[in-house]
């Protein structure tokens, strides 16, 4: 059975990065599962995401653009819900990316937005329709 069962991120800052993730996944529809001194699981479709404290918390800042995980990418229900979330966004500490090609970034008939907290993770809002 293909498919992914959950993905954990580790934080460095887990307050503000609590704060920012929480709203993003709220706002996504997704319901939060579990909290513990040191994180927090929220789920959605028969998925879940798990932030936690990172045990190395001295270690380099996040950087997306090293080997490793990317981005994220979350399904919006259309385009009006991806334009909802963006402009939202940095009311939460999310800083809009590509700005100048937005919507279409990822190509003419890919509708979606891209995002980076302050801790530097990325997160692609995409519109259902696609």
């Amino acid at each position: 059975m293909a498919g992914i069962r959950h993905v954990e991120i580790w934080l460095a800052d887990l307050e503000n990065d609590l704060r920012e993730w929480g709203w993003l996944l709220d706002r996504l529809g997704f319901t939060l599962m579990a909290e513990w001194e040191n994180g927090q699981s929220w789920s959605a479709g028969g998925a879940y995401l798990s932030l936690t404290r990172s045990p190395n918390s001295t270690a380099v800042p996040h950087d997306r653009r090293r080997p490793g995980v990317n981005h994220l990418a979350f399904k919006a229900r259309d385009p009006t819900s991806v334009d909802s979330v963006m402009d939202e966004a940095p009311e939460h500490g999310w800083i809009p990316l590509y700005d100048d090609r937005y919507p279409n970034a990822g190509g003419d008939e890919h509708y979606a937005g891209w995002l980076e907290n302050q801790s530097g993770f990325k997160a692609e809002i995409v519109a259902e329709s696609d």
